[in-house]
């Protein structure tokens, strides 16, 4: 049937369209529907990072119940190494530094606070472990220790840790037997506490036992 002259100007009009902007439409579709799959594949496998990731650590808890140290590190190692994008990774690095810690291996519990305190992808979990690792690092003594401590207690504290982390650096004043610096970060730290609801009270009542051995409020 041919084509009445009003439609044969929509076509040609297309046609003039097409052969000019063609290619461009063409090739921004392309790059529209390589974005959506890309972002479906980044899911995907996101999802299937995590699912791998949480059997792997739900093993961990099994041998953590089991005390079987061995099996326990081998999945905290395995978490970090091959799913260290995932929450897991970084749960477990705390749950694997805290085993370290009270088996007396501290390189090892040091190892993986400082790696849960650098590569967690949850500022929160971040936080925990750098909070740890300077406590850690503290407790170890040494100078080495106790710089990077110090360097470690300079940087920016992640948010929602920073009134314990102002006790951290009263604790390594306290460790250089600097009484009247420790108690006046300990006195700063107890007025943020005390606005900080979210904090539990037993971070209070610690710090309280800080405080009075210092000197008091």
């Amino acid at each position: 049937m041919p084509l009445d002259l009003e439609e044969q100007e929509h076509l040609d009009n297309f046609k003039d369209f097409w052969k000019k902007y063609g290619k461009l439409l063409t090739g921004l579709l392309t790059a529209i529907l390589l974005a959506y799959a890309g972002y479906s594949g980044w899911q995907w496998w996101k999802n299937n990072q995590a699912m791998e990731a949480s059997k792997l650590y739900g093993t961990m808890l099994s041998a953590v119940a089991k005390g079987d140290k061995e099996q326990i590190f081998r999945a905290v190692d395995d978490l970090q190494n091959q799913f260290g994008r995932t929450s897991y990774a970084a749960m477990s690095g705390l749950v694997g530094a805290k085993i370290a810690a009270d088996a007396g291996d501290t390189a090892k519990a040091l190892s993986y606070l400082r790696w849960t305190s650098t590569k967690a992808t949850d500022s929160a979990y971040a936080g925990v472990a750098k909070m740890r690792l300077v406590a850690q690092l503290i407790e170890q003594g040494g100078d080495a220790a106790i710089t990077e401590a110090d360097q470690l207690l300079k940087e920016k504290p992640v948010s929602g840790f920073e009134a314990l982390w102002i006790e951290r650096r009263g604790d390594w004043y306290l460790s250089q037997q600097k009484i009247a610096e420790a108690r006046t970060n300990y006195q700063t730290a107890w007025k943020m506490m005390l606005q900080a609801k979210e904090l539990p009270d037993e971070s209070r009542r610690l710090l309280k036992v800080k405080l009075d051995a210092v000197g008091g409020v």
